[in-house]
C-alpha cells in the first residue's frame, strides 16, 4: 500500500473508506463493483444477497404502481382481502385519502370489501370533520354503527339521506344534535315511503334533543328497533308515555340505565380508521379563531338553537358542562321484552283496550240509531304510517 492512498473496508454488505479515525461511506475506487441501494419505508419489502446488497422486491413495485395510479383503478372486487388490505396500508401512508377528490378511491375499497373498510364509525363531537369530510363519508356504505352525537346537524342535514341509505346499519347516535320532530320525520321519510332502508336498526339514541311523543310515530316503521334512549328531551317519565312506548313501539321503560347508551365503547373500527385520523389532523392544523367562532354563531341563527342555549340545555349534551339536567328527563331508556314472556309494564295493568269497549257499549245505549260510528276513530290513531301533507312536501322535495 503506497502511503498517502486510501484504505477501504467491506463490512456488512457495505463498503467504507478509513481516514483519520473516521469512518464515512464513500464511492467505490475504479474496478470495484458498485453496490445498488433500494428505498425504505414502512411497507418495503427486501430481499438480501450473498454479497450484502439490497433490492426492492416484484411485490413492492407493483404496489407502489398501483397506489400511484390508484385513480385509475376500475374495481378491486375478487381481489384477496391480504392483496387489498396492502394497497389500502400503501394508499394510507401515502396520505392518497387525503387529497382533494378521493372519494372515489375510497368507493373503491367500500364495493370490494364492504365493513372490512370501516365497520363503525365515532364522529361524537367532531362536527368539524363530518362538515368537512361529507363527501368522503358517504364513501362508508357498510357502516354497522354510527355516532353523529353532538354534531350540529338540525333538522335539514345532508347526512340524513345517507343514514338511511345504510342497509347494514344497527346502531346509530344522533343525540344531541337540535333535532325536533319534523327533524325525526325527515330522518325517517325515505323509510316510511319506500318501505326499505334501516331494515336492521336495533339501538337508537335522540337523547338531548327537542324531541315530543309525537314523533313517536314517525319511528314506526324501525321494525326492529329494541333500544331508545331519550333521556333530556321534552318527554318525561309517565304512566302515558310508558303506555304510548308500549302501544306505538312495543318498548318498556328500563328501570336502570342500558350499558349500550353510555358510549364507553364508541370508537371507529376498520381499515380507514388511521385515515379518519389523517382527516381530523389536518383539518385542526391551522384553524382560525374568527373563522370558527363566525361559522359556529351562523349554523345556530341557520338552526335556530338559540331557544335552546338560552334556557340552558345545550345542544351538545352534558360534555360541555353547565347544563341543569331535569331529574324527571333523566336516562330514558326503553327496551323490547323478549319474545318468550308476555310481559306488560305496570302501569298497562288496567290496559285503555279493556276500557274502550265499556265506553262504546255506553254510547251504544245511549244512541242505539248510530251504528259503529265510534270504532273508527282508534282505527285511525292506530295507523301510523299514513302520508301526511308534510309527509306529502317532503315526498315532492325528494
Amino acid at each position: 500500500m503506497m502511503e498517502g492512498s486510501s484504505v477501504y473496508v467491506r463490512e456488512r454488505g457495505k463498503l467504507w473508506r478509513v481516514c483519520d479515525l473516521a469512518v464515512a461511506p464513500a464511492a467505490p475506487p475504479a474496478g470495484t463493483r458498485a453496490e445498488s441501494r433500494a428505498p425504505t419505508d414502512n411497507h418495503c419489502r427486501m430481499s438480501s444477497r450473498a454479497e450484502g446488497s439490497l433490492h426492492t422486491s416484484l411485490f413492492q413495485i407493483t404496489l407502489s404502481f398501483v397506489v400511484d395510479h390508484i385513480h385509475l383503478v376500475e374495481s378491486l372486487v375478487g381481489f384477496p382481502e391480504q392483496i387489498g388490505r396492502e394497497v389500502f396500508a400503501a394508499a394510507a401512508a401515502g396520505h392518497v385519502f387525503s387529497r382533494p377528490n378521493s372519494a372515489k378511491a375510497l368507493r373503491l375499497f367500500a364495493d370490494a370489501y364492504g365493513d372490512l373498510l370501516l365497520g363503525s364509525l365515532c364522529l361524537r363531537h367532531r362536527f368539524p370533520l363530518l362538515h368537512e369530510r361529507m363527501e368522503e363519508i358517504r364513501a362508508f356504505r357498510c357502516l354497522k354503527s354510527l355516532d353523529l352525537f353532538g354534531c350540529r346537524l338540525g333538522d335539514h342535514h345532508e347526512i340524513f339521506q345517507h343514514v338511511t341509505s345504510l342497509p347494514n346499519l344497527v346502531q346509530l347516535s344522533v343525540g344531541g344534535n337540535g333535532l325536533s320532530d319534523s327533524g325525526l320525520q325527515r330522518l325517517t321519510a325515505p323509510v316510511r315511503m319506500r318501505r326499505s332502508g334501516l331494515d336492521g336498526l336495533r339501538v337508537l339514541d335522540v337523547s338531548y334533543n327537542p324531541v315530543s311523543e309525537k314523533a313517536l310515530r314517525y319511528l314506526t316503521c324501525l321494525t326492529k328497533l329494541s333500544q331508545l334512549d331519550v333521556s333530556q328531551t321534552e318527554m318525561r317519565i309517565s304512566a302515558g308515555l310508558q303506555r304510548t312506548m308500549w302501544a306505538v313501539l312495543g318498548l318498556l321503560h328500563s328501570h336502570t340505565p342500558l350499558d349500550l347508551f353510555n358510549h364507553s365503547g364508541c370508537r371507529t373500527g376498520g381499515w380507514a380508521e388511521q385515515v379518519v385520523d389523517q382527516w381530523e389532523a389536518i383539518g385542526s392544523e391551522t384553524p382560525p379563531q374568527k373563522t370558527v367562532e363566525e361559522s359556529r354563531r351562523s349554523a345556530l341563527c341557520f338552526y335556530g338553537r338559540q331557544r335552546w342555549i338560552r334556557e340552558g340545555r345545550s345542544s351538545c349534551g352534558p360534555v360541555d358542562g353547565g347544563v341543569e339536567e331535569d331529574p324527571s328527563r333523566a336516562e330514558l331508556h326503553f327496551y323490547r321484552p323478549s319474545t318468550g314472556g308476555a310481559e306488560e309494564p305496570p302501569s298497562v295493568a288496567v290496559s285503555p283496550p279493556e276500557e274502550a269497549p265499556r265506553r262504546h257499549q255506553q254510547k251504544r245505549k245511549q244512541h242505539p240509531g248510530e251504528r259503529g260510528v265510534s270504532q273508527s276513530p282508534p282505527r285511525k290513531r292506530s295507523f301510523p304510517s299514513a302520508l301526511t301533507a308534510e309527509d306529502m312536501e317532503l315526498l315532492r322535495s325528494y
